[in-house]
């Protein structure tokens, strides 16, 4: 049975997570992904990357509008293995932990949330005030995952892209889908870490 997730890319900076969540998956045979890219997230992008959203397009399986309600990810019946949005925007943490559902991303996080689903959010802000760190507390007592998209520094990678990738590999891996960017934590690394 082919496996399907759900990736969303809002505006906030970090969209080159998004990207590189939709090239990995690119790869993964039997796993269908349905992509949403909010139209802050095609400035972001072309901003921070030089991509347009039609190069993220070609990435997914399916691909819907920001604000498509008839789209299948709006249904609780159209089952999905979990959905990651990457980056996530603290306007978007807002709304999912408000409930206000005022374009598909939100819509399909409460979706994922209400059929217990796993969500993660890569959630892109600092410093954190008080509303940004409540609204997360809500989300996480709802079910989601909040995990800011910080580099495990500890890998020793040795650029940007590979520092991405371990975050991109360890979200798959929390949806159930193993790919060659998760590294796990062995005696090779810890050999390392005492030199």
């Amino acid at each position: 049975m082919v496996k399907r997730i759900v990736i969303a890319v809002t505006g906030a900076t970090g969209a080159v997570y998004g990207y590189r969540m939709l090239l990995a998956t690119k790869q993964i045979k039997d796993l269908e992904t349905h992509a949403v890219i909010s139209h802050g997230a095609g400035k972001t992008l072309k901003l921070e990357t030089g991509l347009d959203v039609s190069d993220l397009d070609g990435l997914a399986t399916f691909t819907y509008e920001e604000y498509d309600f008839a789209a299948k990810i709006s249904s609780g019946s159209f089952v999905t293995s979990g959905m990651v949005v990457a980056p996530c925007s603290m306007k978007t943490v807002s709304a999912i932990a408000t409930g206000f559902e005022h374009n598909l991303i939100s819509r399909a996080a409460m979706v994922t949330l209400k059929e217990r689903r796993p969500l993660i959010l890569l959630a892109r802000e600092t410093p954190l005030n008080l509303i940004h760190l409540k609204n997360m507390v809500q989300i996480t007592e709802a079910g989601g995952i909040v995990m800011p998209p910080l580099p495990p520094l500890y890998f020793g990678a040795s650029d940007l892209t590979q520092l991405i990738d371990l975050t991109v590999g360890r979200v798959l891996n929390m949806l159930g889908i193993r790919t060659a960017l998760m590294r796990e934590w062995g005696s090779d690394m810890e050999s390392a870490s005492e030199d």
